[in-house]
């Protein structure tokens, strides 16, 4: 029998005279004739072959990353991951791990994350990390919880240069215990706005929120962010693969850096899953209110090196009442894909990633502008990404690139419409925003230079 239809014919009648129907349609009689769907208008079916061969001529009209040059970023990158990762990650005994609730026989899941958890550290320049978070934007609004827990105070400034979906987030999860939450400018450069950030810091502010690099792609200078804001908790988004070629957060005193971790060896998917990190700065009274769950280090009986769950701060674990977070589990194998890939990388590797990036965005940018029909729209440095005013049609300019088998760049103007730019700086239907990874080749870079050029 079909794994999917497990009961036969006279199983059916059996239960049906059970509870005393005639056939399976009765057990909906309650339901109006005028709502029920009659047919499900199915073609009929075909073998396993004609379907694969079906499903593979669909599929080819798909526009993707594998068959068109990538352009687009703004929180989902495109970057080249080793196939050895794929062969790691999918062994059996990784693939299907799920919560070690029993430290005793989940060694190997428990260490996997306890690495992940120190390369993390060793990346952000913190001192604490848990096992991961669901994505870069729960994360986000995760950290903003917790400044208010651990402040116990109930106002949050955000960067208005922080991803608009992130913001879009930590609203929503601001409104139920009631932060509040306020947006404060960026300048020329597409950086904080120093001044209007001290502006707006008062006694009942318990965190500040800004993303480096931001979301226009420009870094932000976090010593001048850091002095400008003291007394409160600093919390840091980040790209990962950045901080492979930037200075770390840690080194300018965050106390919260969290992010997405998609670039770390996660296909784009379509735009996830990935994962969530969350680390924070070494301090025994704040990961007391940090969510999620930590791993640590111990030594059994005889002596020996284990691992264990420990604070475990989530309501599977504790009273609801006292849990910092609710969520109900972690992104396991995204984090064994960073963990991999970062293994196989290392520190040069990280930091030669990182330099491409910046080398070819640049060369991009520096291309575009000869063109004489896009200026760069913030003087500040940036990562990967950056944002240029046109004078071009741009629905035309974006249907040759598809034309020329391109993806990208993305329409900052439709942003408008959820948080981005403050009420006197939105974006206009010129702006477009380009990403740049050590995926797109020089031939690449020429082929869109080369469709900008004639329009």
């Amino acid at each position: 029998m079909d794994p999917y239809i497990p009961n036969t014919e006279l199983e059916v009648k059996e239960m049906l005279k059970t509870v005393g129907v005639e056939s399976t349609s009765a057990l909906f009689s309650s339901l109006p004739q005028e709502k029920r769907v009659k047919s499900l208008g199915l073609p009929k079916g075909l073998d396993e072959f004609n379907v694969f061969l079906k499903l593979k001529k669909m599929a080819k009209k798909n526009v993707d990353a594998q068959n068109f040059a990538y352009f687009l970023g703004a929180g989902i990158y495109n970057h080249i991951i080793p196939s050895a990762v794929y062969q790691i990650v999918s062994r059996g005994d990784f693939y299907t791990a799920y919560t070690p609730y029993q430290a005793e026989v989940s060694q190997g899941s428990l260490q996997t994350m306890f690495e992940f958890q120190t390369m993390i550290c060793e990346l952000t320049g913190m001192g604490i990390s848990n096992a991961s978070m669901y994505d870069g934007a729960s994360a986000t609004a995760e950290a903003m919880l917790m400044a208010a827990r651990f402040k116990k105070k109930y106002k949050i400034l955000v960067a208005d240069s922080v991803h608009p979906e992130y913001l879009e987030t930590v609203k929503t999860y601001a409104s139920g215990p009631g932060v509040k939450v306020e947006t404060f400018g960026h300048d020329e450069n597409g950086m904080v706005s120093i001044e209007e950030l001290k502006s707006k810091i008062d006694e009942k502010t318990a965190g500040v929120i800004v993303q480096y690099p931001n979301f226009f792609g420009v870094i932000e200078d976090l010593k001048a962010i850091r002095e400008s804001s003291k007394d409160v908790l600093l919390i840091v988004v980040t790209n990962p693969i950045s901080l492979g070629f930037l200075e770390s957060p840690g080194s300018f005193g965050a106390d919260i850096v969290v992010g997405d971790g998609q670039p770390l060896g996660i296909p784009m998917n379509f735009g996830g899953p990935s994962f969530g990190f969350f680390a924070i700065r070494d301090d025994m009274k704040l990961v007391r209110t940090m969510p999620g769950r930590i791993i640590g280090e111990t030594v059994d009986v005889d002596g020996k090196r284990g691992f264990v769950m420990t604070l475990q701060a989530r309501e599977q674990h504790i009273r609801r009442e006292k849990a910092t977070s609710n969520i109900c589990s972690n992104h396991a194998l995204g984090t064994l894909y960073a963990s991999v890939y970062l293994s196989l990388l290392g520190p040069h590797g990280l930091k030669e990633i990182g330099e491409l990036n910046v080398s070819k965005s640049h060369y991009l940018l520096e291309k575009l502008e000869k063109t004489g029909h896009f200026k760069r729209k913030f003087s500040g440095e940036f990562f990967n990404e950056f944002v240029v005013e046109t004078d071009i049609n741009i629905p035309k300019f974006k249907e040759n690139l598809l034309k020329a088998n391109i993806i990208g760049p993305l329409e900052m103007g439709k942003l408008n419409k959820i948080s981005i730019g403050t009420p006197n700086n939105k974006f206009s239907d010129g702006d477009l925003m380009f990403c740049v990874t050590e995926a797109n080749s020089a031939e690449e870079i020429e082929r869109l230079v080369s469709v900008a050029e004639v329009m």
